[in-house]
């Protein structure tokens, strides 16, 4: 399995609208998307940070999601955050949650 860490910095007072905005335009465009799995949004309890995670069956589909949906999700947001939101895609190499099938090799 694979995932996409965006990190990201929401304009004060903007956190009821980026919530309802992740759950009535991203979620709806991510379930579209080929191998999404699953979306954790976290928010820091200063409200200054958010971090989204998505879950995807492979790293082709996550990388095709970036390319192609996620320009049209990130305009659909952009309003409510202070910059551009960072994104890192790593492999997910163990979990006691997500059933993975991958070995970690060092």
């Amino acid at each position: 399995m694979f995932s996409r860490i965006l990190t990201m910095h929401p304009k004060s007072n903007s956190i009821t609208k980026l919530t309802t905005a992740l759950e009535e335009q991203v979620l709806p465009q991510l379930r579209k998307q080929e191998g999404f799995k699953d979306e954790i949004f976290f928010l820091s309890p200063d409200t200054k940070d958010a971090v989204v995670i998505s879950f995807w069956d492979r790293k082709e589909q996550a990388e095709a999601y970036g390319r192609t949906a996620y320009p049209q999700v990130l305009q659909s947001v952009k309003d409510l955050l202070e910059e551009t939101p960072q994104v890192k895609n790593y492999d997910i190499v163990s979990s006691t949650f997500i059933k993975t099938g991958v070995k970690a090799t060092v």
